[in-house]
């Protein structure tokens, strides 16, 4: 099913693409921080999925296995509903938001307690045809850069 026939769109999908055709896969209270999981989406941004999954599946962070999953359910995603083709998707937009906080108390010295946050992600993925995804070329120029 195509975006144009598509009846009921949700707001999250019309937040995330609008109308432009492509597909996305959240996955909610991953046990990982923000932080550490930014490191990895980064990475994968803009790159197309192939790509993307062969630096996933060789990743030594641990939330490498998460988004290797979630670009795996995205890329289904699209395939399924879009009908669109594994090898012209690319990642366009890769969201990591701030889950809830789980707060622990661990005992110190002379009765005192320290606070342990155990934090989590949401973590989004959006893939795209790579013909409406905008490539720059300015990537090339970030990594010679003037310091």
């Amino acid at each position: 099913m195509s975006a144009a026939t598509r009846e009921g769109v949700s707001a999250r999908r019309e937040r995330l693409l609008g109308g432009e055709p492509g597909a996305f896969a959240v996955a909610r209270f991953v046990r990982v921080t923000p932080q550490k999981a930014r490191r990895i989406g980064d990475l994968i941004r803009g790159l197309e999925v192939d790509e993307a999954l062969a630096l996933l599946k060789f990743a030594p962070q641990a939330v490498a296995q998460n988004f290797y999953k979630l670009v795996e359910s995205a890329v289904a995603n699209a395939e399924t509903t879009e009908g669109l083709s594994r090898e012209s998707l690319v990642i366009s937009r890769v969201q990591i938001d701030e889950g809830p906080t789980m707060k622990r108390w661990r005992p110190r010295a002379k009765g005192a307690a320290n606070r342990i946050l155990k934090r989590s992600s949401h973590l989004t993925v959006v893939v795209t045809p790579a013909d409406t995804f905008p490539t720059s070329t300015s990537t090339s120029s970030k990594k010679g850069g003037n310091r």
